[in-house]
Order: structure tokens, then C-alpha cells, then sequence
């Protein structure tokens, strides 16, 4: 959540440092703001809402400068107004900051006892003030702020512009992310890759606990401790075109489609078609001892270990468990010493997440890491990194992210299983041809859009939807009505189909649509029947099956969405493509803003 770009230019940085704001716009925010420094001055502005307000108001009011820092905001501490959006000026400094200052509360009781007036009801001006109060002492500023960081307490990033030093930002990071970008004669920071892809190519990620001192011409890094360290600088391989939409209405509807290519993509990197294996990153990573595996993630991500856990235990037969990131350290879970713990994450820098991974290395789990980032702090962290290579995600509901995730899930459990004996070559053959006509049946899917955007006015009146799946479809049930909560803003709840007669069928009446995930095969008469005790209570049940499905079941049904005749190893991957479509048509009929839908943020790094 949140946007950092900071940016010591040789030209007006006004323009440079919106259009990173821009590019950063996928992660969610809800205000906006710009200062520069001209003539040892401050100059600022701030808008709520979206970044248009923002840039209106610049071309009304505009800023001068070659030095500046901007920030899109996520509110954690106070109302998105405008007193309380980023950058914050106390001083001769001026910050701003993503995450959370934990212990901000006394920080700030301690610096209103000494008179200090604060201005805004943020955590982040605790910052300036305590950066202030050490430049107001005597010490410059750099530091002053190594004096401050160690009072901090939190997940935080930061950026501090000084009035009297237009050479100087100084940045510094701790369980959040921060980039330097690196220019010629000029340098530059950011939150990622992507906001800083109109500026320049090289990079560096700074570790967790890092700060770093950027001047035109030079750049230190320092470690937690103070100590000169070196990060390397890479080729970020980002492009600012990245962010352009194409012939799409929307990057959601974009992502949507791509999905065919990049989940082909990914599987390229676990699959050997030829030899009729499944391979990983790292092929010598042994998996014959491991007794248990532990799968952690938060949201889509969540649900994609659902799937997971179903193909582990299936193909494997080792005992999988599962928890939502942010309940894992606080149940205070048993871990067998030398376990497998996975980790799934789009960002690879989600906060629930990243801590729950620390707590498991420290209970000695072996790490992976399945993330879209492979620069990400999970990715650095694991002891097996499985990428996923879906591209920058920019719609806020992952789908992209989502159905590569379940690619690299289904190859790792393959891999599971023939290191443990349960996989025989032939099966692992099987394996590999039926991953491999995913991309195909993902594109057949998507050849259903115009039917199921008529479909769509079904399902936009209502105030309740269900969905209803069983075995791996009840965790594409959830992740079905989670898109739809998402980005139509209607309340929607995902079953195992089973589990209606146990309550929720209570629910049902004529004006609760009910989505049936169901293809033939081995559990399809079972959902049926469920099925059909909500067409007996006037349930509007929307099926979506193959032709063999439709044809044994279709009758009674207010709608039917066709899709092709799969093994049920893909039928999540194909699947997840008519509920997403499904849920991008019923927002844009309503009009709800699609790709940034209110309140969510698209890399969500606090806890």
C-alpha cells in the first residue's frame, strides 16, 4: 500500500515525480501529495482522493524544483483529508512514509509534552518531528536521522527532503519496501521497480533495516547498524509501458486476458515436456524427509494454497496445513523441525505474510517462496524461491497473479510427490501433458466473455450472492466471491457446496443469485444435488460446468457458462477465468472504479 518517489533531478521534478505516482497507482490509495524544494523553500501540495485531484490542482498551482519527494496514501492513522496526506513539513524536513509506527502513540505524547504542536493525526509526523527536534539540537541532517531510526518502531519506509540541503534525501527501510534508482547526474528513490521505470533502469533493494544517504552524485548505503554496506545494482527490466492499458477498458480486463501467456510462461519454467517431468528452480532442494507442510498467504493468495493443499495431500499424500498469514504467529502453531513451510505472496513484501515466514524460520522450517516478485524481501528470504512470472500485476484484484500462483502450486506438488515415491513416471507424465493444456482451456474460457457479460445483469441488483464449489472448487467459490465483493462492492460468501443444508441455505430466496463451480467428473452429482435444493427454494443458481455438466444439469438454471472439458488437475486454472470475468462485468455496470476499488490496496504491508 502507498507510493514513495523521491527524486534529486536537474530539471523541475514536478512532472517526473507525478508521473511516479502514477505508475504507482495499482497499489491503492485514497490522497495524494508533491514538495519540492526551490530557493532553500518549500513549496507543497495535497489533494484527497484520486491523483486527477492532485494534478489539477498542480496545473493551477505549479511547483518549481529539482529536488522533491511525492507520496500516494493508504490510511492507516486519520481520515483521508488532505491535512493528513503525505508529504508531511515540520521544520526544515519534510517526509513522507509507508506503514506503521507502532510506538507512535507515546512518541508523540513524549514531543507534545515538550510543546511540540502536530498538525495532522498521523503516525508519520511523529517522524518529523523527533527528525526536527534533532536538527533544532545541533546535528545535521543525517544525523539526526540516524539518531531517530532506532526509536522507531514498526514496518515502515521512509523519505526525508531537507529545505537547506536541495542535494540531499535520505531514505531507510524496515518491513516495507524501498528502492534507489540510480541516473546520471541525478538519483532517485522509490517504493518499487515500477516507480521508478520512467527514470532510469538501474537499481538497487535496500535490505531490511537499511537507510540510505542519495545526492546527485553519489549514493551511501548503511545497514541497521550504521555500517557502510554495499546492494547490488541491477538491470530492473521494467517498463514504463508497463502501465499503459492498451486497446483494454481496464488493466484488470487486461490481466484477465494475458493469463493464457503468462501462465504458459511460468509453466515453461517447471516443466520439461519432452522428458515428461516437472522440474524447480533450485532440483536438488530435497523434499523425501519432510513429514508436514505448513502454507501461509493472506486473500487470493490464500485460497491458491487451498487448491494446493487438495494437490499436495492428493498426489503427495503428505498432511498439509493452512492459515491466514495474519492468524499463524498468534495461534501459536506446533512446527516439526525441519518442515516445510510455504509461503505465497503476489508482492513477495506483504506484511502478515513476511513476519509469518520470519516466525517460521525461527521455529526451523525450510522456506519457500512462491511470489511474483523474485527481488521481493520473501523472495531473498527463502530457501526455495518459485516465481511465478506473471508481469506487474496493476489491477488491484490479482487474476494474473492468482492463476500463475496455481500453475508453479500444481508442478510443486507433482515434485512433492516423485521425491517422496507416491509419483510414478507415468503419472508424472500425465502431470505434465494435462499443465500444459492449461493455456489452451484458460483461452477457450476467455471466448465465453460476451456471454457471460450478459450474464452480468443477473447478478448486479442483488445485495447477496453465493457461490458453491466442492473439493478444489470450494476454494475457487471463495476466491469467486471474494472478486466480486472486491470490485462490485455486493456481499458475497463462498461455500463448500455440502455445507448449505448446514445453515446458509437459510439464506436462499429469489433474490440471492447462487454460482455452482462444477465440473463432470467425480464430485459433480454431489454438487448437483446441493445445487437443486437451491432451485427448490427459489434460489436463481447460475451454473458453471463443461458440456457434459450443462447438459445433465442445466435445466432450471437461470443461466449456464460453458467451459471446455478438462482434467480436474487445470479445472481451477480454467475456472478462475468466469468468475473473474464475471465479477469485472457485474462492477462495470454498476460503475464502480474497477482496477482501484475503494478501500484496498493492492500490496498491503502493514499488519
Amino acid at each position: 500500500m502507498c507510493g514513495i518517489v523521491g527524486i534529486l533531478g536537474r530539471g523541475n521534478v514536478a512532472t517526473p515525480l507525478v508521473e511516479g505516482l502514477q505508475r504507482l497507482e495499482y497499489r491503492g490509495y485514497d490522497s495524494a501529495g508533491i514538495c519540492t524544494v526551490e530557493n532553500a523553500t518549500f513549496a507543497r501540495r495535497r489533494a484527497e482522493g484520486k491523483l486527477r485531484n492532485l494534478t489539477e490542482r498542480l496545473a493551477a498551482e505549479p511547483l518549481g524544483g529539482t529536488s522533491g519527494i511525492a507520496h500516494t496514501r493508504w490510511a492507516t492513522h486519520g481520515a483521508p483529508t488532505e491535512g493528513n496526506a503525505h508529504p508531511h513539513i515540520v521544520g526544515d524536513v519534510a517526509v513522507v512514509h509507508n506503514g506503521i509506527i507502532e510506538n507512535f502513540k507515546p512518541l508523540r505524547e513524549m514531543l507534545q509534552a515538550e510543546g511540540r504542536v502536530f498538525l495532522s493525526q498521523t503516525d508519520t509526523e511523529v517522524v518529523g518531528h523527533l527528525v526536527a527536534r534533532e536538527m533544532e539540537a545541533g546535528k545535521p541532517p543525517i544525523e539526526a536521522v540516524a539518531a531517530v531510526l532506532p526509536q522507531l518502531h514498526g514496518a515502515f519506509a521512509l523519505a526525508l527532503l531537507f529545505r537547506n540541503e536541495p542535494d540531499l534525501l535520505i531514505g531507510a527501510r524496515l518491513g516495507a519496501p524501498l528502492t534507489v534508482g540510480y541516473g546520471k547526474g541525478e538519483n532517485y528513490l522509490g517504493s518499487d521497480a515500477l516507480a521508478l521505470a520512467g527514470l532510469t533502469q538501474e537499481i538497487a533493494y535496500l535490505e531490511e533495516g537499511d537507510w540510505v544517504v542519495v545526492r546527485r552524485k553519489s549514493v551511501e548505503i548503511f545497514d541497521r547498524d550504521n555500517r557502510p554496506v554495499t546492494r547490488p545494482i541491477v538491470q530492473s527490466g521494467v517498463s514504463a509501458a508497463l502501465t499503459e492499458k492498451g486497446n483494454y477498458r481496464h488493466f484488470m480486463q487486461k490481466e484477465i486476458f494475458e493469463q493464457p501467456l503468462v501462465v504458459a510462461q511460468t509453466l515453461q519454467s517447471y516443466l520439461k515436456p519432452l522428458q515428461g517431468q516437472v522440474a524447480l528452480p533450485i532440483p536438488d532442494f530435497d523434499f523425501s524427509g519432510i513429514e508436514r507442510v505448513q502454507i501461509v498467504a493472506c486473500g487470493t493468495s490464500f485460497y491458491a494454497g487451498m487448491v494446493a493443499g487438495y494437490w499436495i495431500e492428493k498426489f503427495a499424500r503428505l498432511a498439509v496445513d493452512i492459515d491466514f498469514a495474519s492468524e499463524f504467529r498468534y495461534r501459536e502453531p506446533v512446527l516439526q523441525p525441519g518442515g516445510l513451510a510455504l509461503f505465497i505472496s503476489q508482492s513477495g513484501e506483504t506484511a502478515d505474510t513476511l513476519a509469518a515466514l520470519r516466525h517460521a524460520r525461527a521455529e526451523g522450517q525450510r522456506i519457500a517462496a512462491v511470489v511474483n516478485v523474485p527481488t521481493s524481501s520473501m523472495a531473498r528470504e527463502a530457501d526455495l524461491l518459485l516465481p511465478t512470472h506473471a508481469g506487474t500485476e496493476i489491477g488491484v484484484a490479482s487474476t494474473k497473479a492468482f492463476t500463475c500462483q496455481l500453475a508453479v502450486l500444481a508442478a510443486l506438488a507433482a515434485n512433492i510427490a516423485r521425491a517422496r515415491g507416491k509419483l510414478s513416471a507415468s503419472e508424472e507424465q500425465d502431470i505434465v501433458m494435462h499443465l500444459a493444456e492449461a493455456p489452451a482451456a484458460m483461452n477457450a474460457a476467455l471466448a465465453m466473455d460476451d456471454a457471460i457479460a450478459a450474464i452480468a445483469p443477473l447478478i448486479a441488483p442483488a445485495r447477496d450472492v453465493l457461490y458453491l464449489g466442492r473439493g478444489p472448487d470450494y476454494p475457487m467459490a471463495l476466491e469467486g466471491a471474494l472478486k466480486l465483493k472486491e470490485i462490485s462492492y455486493i456481499h458475497a460468501e463462498g461455500y463448500a457446496a455440502g455445507e448449505m443444508k448446514h445453515g446458509p441455505i437459510a439464506l436462499i430466496d429469489e433474490h440471492v443469485p447462487v454460482i455452482v463451480l462444477a465440473p463432470s467428473g467425480p464430485l459433480f452429482e454431489k454438487t448437483v444435488s446441493n445445487m437443486q435444493e437451491v432451485q427448490a427454494r427459489g434460489g436463481k443458481v447460475i451454473l458453471i460446468s463443461d458440456r457434459d455438466g450443462i447438459a445433465e444439469a442445466g435445466d432450471g438454471c437461470v443461466a449456464t457458462i460453458e467451459m471446455p472439458t478438462v482434467h480436474p488437475l487445470i479445472a481451477p486454472l480454467v475456472y478462475a477465468v468466469p468468475v473473474q470475468l464475471l465479477a469485472y462485468h457485474v462492477a462495470v455496470l454498476k460503475g464502480t472504479d474497477v482496477d482501484q476499488p475503494r478501500n484496498l490496496a493492492k500490496s498491503v504491508t502493514v499488519e
